[in-house]
């Protein structure tokens, strides 16, 4: 699936060619995972990270052709140079060779996207535990979604780990079967599969894994042949996301989405 959104540059009526044609606006692409992961995102373009987006076109007059795809299939093309950025992003340096951050090997928090946490989801009735030290009772292999950054964190705490799902509710459907001891799922997704038919089966642990700042992050190709418009585009993230319109509308979408509860 792709999406794209196109904005002109402010200046384009100034930026004629010489047959008098407008500049064409500078084309970013980017990619993102396929898959719903509210208020952040859905795959129709709606959410915060696509409505942040649309700001940072208007404010640098580029256009944004989104695809959806695969998280591992993202992160594989943004280290090849396939596409121009990735979104959301979180940071570790084992990522610092698929792609740039703002800041670098020390990416700036200030130029983030959002921030969110993973929760460790476990069967009804179910005797783990995660204090925000250490587990207890675990007696199996804690799931993570293809690719996702959790599973470093989960390994540094020596958990044994299954990496063999890409959705969410595949991971659910697994620790529900019995095949799995917990599950690791970021904030968004876990609040909705605790709205959906296997809420009743599961639990939200209420102390966070983790917490964590989301990123744009540009193919190294696309820093190196322009790092004045990457810049742009980093600085233009920080001045959207603190903006009081964005945040009034972030505050909106975060309550509406969290309902108090998982």
């Amino acid at each position: 699936m792709r999406l794209q959104l196109l904005v002109l540059p402010v200046l384009a009526a100034c930026c004629m060619q010489a047959h008098g044609q407008a500049a064409p606006a500078p084309s970013v692409t980017l990619c993102f995972e396929r898959q719903e992961v509210p208020p952040w995102r859905t795959l129709d373009g709606g959410g915060l990270n696509f409505e942040l987006l649309a700001e940072v076109a208007k404010r640098t007059g580029v256009t944004f052709d989104f695809q959806s795809m695969p998280w591992k299939r993202c992160l594989e093309q943004l280290k090849s140079n396939q596409v121009g950025g990735a979104f959301a992003v979180s940071f570790n340096r084992e990522r610092m060779d698929l792609g740039a951050y703002p800041g670098g090997a020390n990416a700036n928090p200030a130029k983030r996207m959002h921030v969110d946490r993973y929760v460790l989801v476990r069967r009804r009735g179910s005797r783990l535990e995660w204090d925000g030290k250490r587990f207890t009772h675990l007696d199996g292999k804690i799931g993570v979604q293809l690719g996702y950054s959790v599973g470093d964190f989960l390994r540094a705490q020596h958990v044994p780990v299954d990496e063999g799902s890409q959705r969410s509710d595949e991971l659910a459907q697994k620790l529900i079967a019995g095949r799995l001891a917990g599950a690791a799922l970021g904030g968004g997704d876990a609040k909705r599969l605790m709205r959906g038919p296997l809420a009743a089966r599961l639990e939200v642990l209420p102390v966070p894994l983790i917490e964590k700042p989301y990123y744009l992050v540009l193919s190294h190709a696309f820093v190196t042949n322009q790092p004045q418009l990457a810049a742009r585009l980093w600085d233009a993230v920080e001045q959207v996301r603190t903006s009081p319109a964005y945040r009034k509308r972030e505050q909106s979408l975060l309550g509406a989405a969290s309902g108090g509860a998982y």
